[in-house]
């Protein structure tokens, strides 16, 4: 029995070594972010819509004087929001560079996307109207 072996790569001594990526730096990282969610935002209507009711959510919450718990569910759901339309748009952004024979097998993968942002849609407003139901409640009925 022969055991196999993977192949070795050598180098001619002539060649020098492959030069490691230098690292990127914190700032570096973070200026990536940023661009990434500048793109994510721009061009894309639903944002819009997600950042018009957010902002709605936010005036509410004040409005009603929500207390620090029911802001961290509010700003977590906006969070869960924004964040699924981004990869919303990545995926997007993805499948606009494909040949259209890729395009005919992968078209799925943009409905999966969609389907992401309405559960996150759906969660977060199932979370607000019990947040903002329990206040209006009061407000009539004290």
């Amino acid at each position: 029995m022969t055991l196999l072996h993977p192949p070795t790569v050598t180098r001619s001594l002539e060649e020098p070594p492959p030069r490691p990526k230098p690292r990127r730096s914190w700032r570096g990282k973070f200026a990536d972010a940023f661009r990434g969610i500048k793109l994510g935002v721009r061009g894309h209507s639903s944002f819009f819509v997600h950042f018009f009711v957010a902002a709605g959510v936010l005036l509410a919450a004040i409005v009603l004087g929500c207390n620090l718990l029911e802001w961290c569910l509010l700003l977590g759901c906006i969070g869960l929001v924004l964040t699924a339309e981004l990869f919303n748009s990545a995926i997007e952004t993805l499948f606009r560079g494909l040949d259209d024979e890729t395009k005919s097998r992968v078209w799925p993968a943009l409905d999966i996307a969609a389907g992401a942002v309405l559960l996150a849609s759906l969660t977060a407003t199932v979370v607000g109207a019990l947040v903002f139901l329990r206040h209006v409640a009061v407000l009539f009925w004290d």
